[in-house]
């Protein structure tokens, strides 16, 4: 959503609303900010007491500004953006383990879009492959592994006792001691 709103002030200096929802968001931001190493029922607790109420009142000025700005400008285009997504966007609010965004996908998304995507993607076992790996990488990150030790893990299991994967849930790595 901000990135939404940064494009829509950058095509138009002239507007204060984008800053207004900007700084909205950048009070959301602020806010996990401080509490990034909190405990999930921590996050939950700070988050109802001091985010709901900011989002509560974005989405209220979504709703006031959706019908005063033409849905073709870069603004129009943000706000109608905004609200579509916001029901997904309201639940980090819900639960102390989610991110405010999805960067971290975001992030990972590029990756697999590189241009030597196409290679891979020429080969279904590289594409099942590749989903396999970024899956590791991904849950290891998650999880506050070390990605290199828990792959190194995952296959020297897989190699040694190819039955059991209970073991390799994330949970049960970290009590073996691969962090």
């Amino acid at each position: 959503m901000r990135r939404k709103f940064i494009e829509a002030k950058s095509n138009n200096k002239k507007t204060g609303k984008a800053d207004v929802a900007l700084n909205l968001i950048g009070k959301l931001y602020g806010i996990d900010q401080a509490i990034k190493d909190k405990s999930a029922t921590e996050k939950y607790t700070v988050r109802q007491q001091k985010a709901k109420t900011i989002v509560d009142e974005f989405y209220s000025w979504l709703l006031k500004h959706k019908d005063k700005i033409p849905p073709k400008m870069a603004l129009g285009k943000a706000i109608n953006y905004a609200i579509n997504q916001f029901e997904k966007f309201r639940r980090y609010l819900e639960d102390g383990r989610l991110k405010i965004d999805n960067n971290r996908v975001q992030r990972a998304k590029t990756v697999r879009d590189r241009p030597n995507k196409l290679a891979v993607l020429t080969y279904q076992q590289g594409t099942h492959a590749s989903a396999i790996f970024y899956s590791l990488v991904e849950t290891a990150k998650a999880n506050d592994l070390m990605i290199h030790d828990y792959i190194s893990t995952c296959l020297q299991h897989l190699v040694e006792q190819p039955g059991n994967h209970e073991s390799l849930l994330p949970w049960n790595i970290k009590q073996a001691g691969c962090r």
